[in-house]
């Protein structure tokens, strides 16, 4: 496995109701990997199962985690036990934990703070091209369920905008 250690490896994770989505990102522009991972059954059990698998097989630096707890957040108990279950086995593996709220995303890929899931999907395939364009889902009509690849673009937006505030705050030490 090829590791850039002048840059971090993240492991960014959007936990939803079928099990999540990932994306491993050395630097703004290195995509190492990208999917989603379902799950039946005991869900929070086999997505802790899932998610130490691609700690041990990826080992990343930090792990960059949708804020479910915070302030306005407004998910299902389910959901935010199993965001304290990782964060529980971060903490055993070491790894640094960014938790970034819902309105931090849309402040990033909306300037006026508005903005759809599909729109954001949009921007983030148009990105990576080469990785991402051809698995951009259809655009949700209504009575339809989400597009399971949805959970995918849903990490990548959290790794986008962890990379862009790292960036932000290294444009502001060196203007110091």
């Amino acid at each position: 496995m090829n590791y850039n250690q002048e840059q971090p490896r993240i492991l960014a994770v959007a936990l939803s109701t079928r099990g999540f989505g990932f994306a491993v990102m050395e630097g703004q522009d290195a995509l190492v990997r990208y999917g989603s991972k379902s799950a039946e059954g005991d869900k929070n059990a086999r997505c802790l199962a899932n998610f130490k698998k691609l700690i041990n097989f990826y080992e990343p630096d930090i792990l960059v985690l949708s804020d479910v707890a915070g302030k306005g957040a407004r998910r299902a108990p389910r959901i935010k036990a199993l965001a304290r279950q990782i964060i529980k086995v971060a903490g055993k593996h070491k790894l640094k934990v960014k938790l970034i709220s819902a309105k931090q995303v849309k402040r990033v890929f909306f300037t006026d703070g508005q903005g759809t899931k599909h729109s954001r999907a949009e921007m983030i395939a148009q990105m990576f091209p080469n990785e991402l364009g051809l698995r951009l889902p259809r655009k949700r009509r209504t009575g339809y369920n989400e597009d399971r690849n949805m959970d995918m673009f849903d990490a990548m937006a959290l790794a986008v905008v962890f990379w862009t505030s790292i960036t932000t705050m290294q444009k502001i030490i060196r203007a110091k």
